[in-house]
């Protein structure tokens, strides 16, 4: 056997490993260190998040794995949790890794943030069992999915506060897509320091090889975000894109619309389309120009106390690019 084919057959079954390291639900990462380099840059370093599962035989406790990213300097400093989205095809779950969008990252890092980025439960380094399920498109229910997802992210957020780095009175919660949803549904509790909440095309439901733009059962939705807005004590900036092909600007304006009717507050902005489909926009590097500036703005005068309420708004912005 030549190194060449040596080298192949080892990397092809480090990849098998993590892939069945994963779906065990190892708190280990295990994507192959030359694949995954660390972010010096950023000290980034991989920890393990206890939290409490409840399940019908009890409760019981089990990590998740997270990676911290910090500025330069001992803080502390505001801190962003990041949270991934959620693959059209199950399979592809484990392909999370770490969700490891570094330039994104980075941005954040440079304006002074820390970053944490749990993997939930059921995806990529975390593993196990898949907690967001939510049920049939007819009849779903997208309450009990964003319960569990929020879990997750609560659970991070106490894990942050006793890392020494952190400003733990300020927490901001971002997210795309699942990852979106699941940033308001944790929202909904009131977790201590939280100060805003940034949802990129967040959502469930949505196929665009059945309807493109028209998620399941979207009045559902509705509703969900009216009940998740009735306790949201925080501004949230609602980022969307007009080409999304999951979640259209119509759907999303009325799930909107019952968030701030239930006692949200926040801002809508609906971008120019971009590239095929503006629903992954935020995860393009080329995007950055693009919804940074909007980020910059909502956030800026929270983390500084100079803002604590938005009023109410929605409006088209931003400028049409494509990847």
């Amino acid at each position: 056997m030549s190194n060449k084919t040596k080298a192949a057959a080892v990397r092809a079954l480090a990849q098998s490993l993590f892939t069945a390291i994963a779906f065990a639900g190892s708190a280990t990462p295990a994507w192959p260190s030359e694949l995954d380099p660390i972010a010096a840059d950023m000290h980034e370093t991989v920890v393990q998040v206890p939290m409490t599962e409840h399940g019908v035989f009890g409760e019981h406790t089990r990590d998740i794995v997270a990676t911290t990213y910090m500025p330069d300097g001992t803080g502390p400093f505001p801190l962003i949790v990041l949270s991934h989205g959620n693959p059209p095809n199950a399979r592809d779950r484990f392909k999370v890794g770490r969700y490891r969008k570094l330039e994104q990252i980075r941005e954040f890092v440079h304006l002074g943030f820390a970053v944490i980025v749990p993997i939930r439960r059921g995806y990529g380094a975390t593993g196990g069992s898949f907690a967001e399920d939510t049920g049939s498109c007819k009849n779903p229910d997208f309450e009990s999915a964003g319960r569990e997802a929020a879990q997750d992210l609560l659970a991070t957020i106490e894990f942050a506060d006793t890392l020494p780095q952190i400003d733990r009175n300020k927490v901001i919660l971002v997210g795309q897509s699942a990852g979106g949803f699941a940033s308001l549904a944790a929202a909904s509790y009131a977790p201590k320091g939280l100060i805003a909440v940034v949802n990129f095309s967040g959502g469930r439901g949505g196929d665009p090889s059945r309807h493109p733009g028209q998620p399941c059962a979207p009045e559902q939705m509705a509703k969900t975000m009216a009940h998740f807005g009735s306790t949201t004590q925080v501004p949230v900036l609602w980022h969307y894109v007009e080409n999304d092909q999951y979640f259209a600007p119509e759907v999303v304006k009325t799930w909107f619309s019952a968030f701030e009717s239930a006692g949200g507050h926040g801002e809508l902005i609906v971008e120019p389309p971009f590239g095929r489909d503006g629903h992954g926009m935020f995860a393009v590097d080329a995007s950055i120009p693009i919804w940074l500036p909007h980020f910059q703005q909502f956030v800026t005068p929270i983390v500084d106390g100079k803002q604590t309420a938005l009023v109410p708004s929605s409006h088209a912005d931003g400028a049409a690019a494509s990847p």
